[in-house]
């Protein structure tokens, strides 16, 4: 038997459809500090699709997605760790896995999500689809004391690498059997590391020190050599300033060959020749750099700054090594995010309560989106890099 559906009703059915279904691939998300919230954003659109409440303390919020880009993960600093959909605008599921995290990262296969945590130090791994505890990792050094781990980043061959900011250590978490995780500790690699980045090929951990001069790097492909310490002397004789705010590493700028990092306590970008390790510019600025932070295309650096200068962005152009133009998009600028080809970057004015949109080629605003205490801003793209 054959049965005939009016052509009418099938383009309703099917335009009903259309109205329903979205892709994530220009989807995104803005951590509203006050109250603990985030908004699920359209970077095509540049709207707001909806807001999720009831998230916990997000005052230090990061985002990882899943491969195909539908969940996103949200690390509290209240050690809440929350799954969201981003097709269904919900929580799929929230935990409460510690008493203090800072960050977090997914495996390179996609199955693992890891967990850096403050109190109680250590690492926690669990699966991407149901939040189940599947490895605790103790940060433990010296007479059986705990570390508060930072710098947490995946990286090839199903790891995750972190720092020990108490100990001093650099540790490699290999989970490619997440029930016997396999630990490679690097010892005495500076004091204080507070936060690391992975170059985006994957192969180098760099950490930043904050108790010691230069940078700690591990090179991933020989890790055999050990973690040697790279501009030891920087800024050695330079006046020490109070630090208002971290620098976040995560946020450093590759651009070609060369790495654009932010001076702790200094008003200035440092810029490296990766292929010495030495470093060929001081980029004077206008206040303590927090991110700094490259155009997809590695044209141009962005650069955010701690308080009192946080209202302020300034952008290096990446060719001529100097500075081609300041805005000022709102108080307290917390955080930026480039759209996947760099079109467009997203900025947000946590005291201002908004998200600024610029166009990178012409430096003008193309509209705001209201938001309260915007800070960290997380788009889907990050779904497809290693080290985000």
């Amino acid at each position: 038997m054959t049965y005939h559906i009016p052509l009418l009703t099938l383009l309703i059915f099917s335009q009903s459809i259309s109205a329903d279904l979205r892709g994530t691939g220009d989807l995104g998300v803005i951590i509203e500090r006050e109250p603990a919230a985030i908004q699920i954003i359209n970077t095509t659109s540049k709207s707001s699709i909806s807001r999720i409440t009831d998230l916990g303390d997000l005052s230090h919020a990061s985002v990882v997605f899943s491969r195909d880009a539908r969940y996103a993960f949200i690390f509290g600093r209240d050690g809440g760790l929350t799954k969201i959909d981003l097709l269904q605008d919900r929580i799929a599921k929230r935990i409460i896995q510690a008493g203090n995290s800072i960050g977090g990262a997914i495996s390179q296969d996609g199955t693992l999500i890891a967990v850096s945590n403050y109190t109680p130090g250590g690492v926690k791994i669990f699966t991407t689809e149901t939040l189940e505890l599947v490895a605790d990792i103790p940060a433990l050094y010296g007479d059986n004391q705990l570390s508060k781990v930072v710098g947490l980043v995946d990286a090839p061959g199903q790891k995750f690498i972190f720092s020990l900011f108490d100990a001093g250590e650099i540790w490699i978490a290999d989970l490619k059997d997440p029930a016997q995780a396999k630990i490679q500790k690097f010892k005495a690699v500076g004091k204080q590391p507070y936060d690391a980045l992975l170059s985006p090929d994957g192969r180098y951990y760099i950490a930043g020190l904050f108790g010691d001069r230069g940078l700690a790097l591990l090179d991933l492909w020989s890790p055999e050599q050990g973690v040697k310490r790279i501009l030891p002397d920087y800024a050695k004789q330079d006046e020490k300033l109070p630090v208002y705010k971290m620098p976040h590493l995560e946020g450093w700028a590759v651009a070609g060959n060369l790495m654009f990092i932010p001076a702790i306590g200094q008003h200035e970008v440092l810029v490296i020749d990766q292929s010495t390790w030495q470093l060929i510019k001081r980029i004077p600025v206008i206040g303590q750099p927090v991110f700094v932070m490259a155009r997809p295309d590695g044209r141009q650096v962005w650069v955010n700054y701690a308080f009192p200068d946080n209202a302020h962005l300034q952008i290096i152009d990446v060719k001529t090594l100097s500075l081609i133009k300041s805005l000022n998009p709102g108080k307290a600028v917390l955080h930026m995010e480039f759209t996947p080809r760099g079109e467009n970057i997203w900025v947000s004015a946590r005291d201002d309560n908004r998200v600024v949109i610029y166009d990178t080629n012409s430096f003008k605003e193309i509209t705001r989106i209201p938001a309260n205490k915007p800070s960290g801003i997380f788009f889907s793209s990050r779904a497809h890099k290693m080290g985000l």
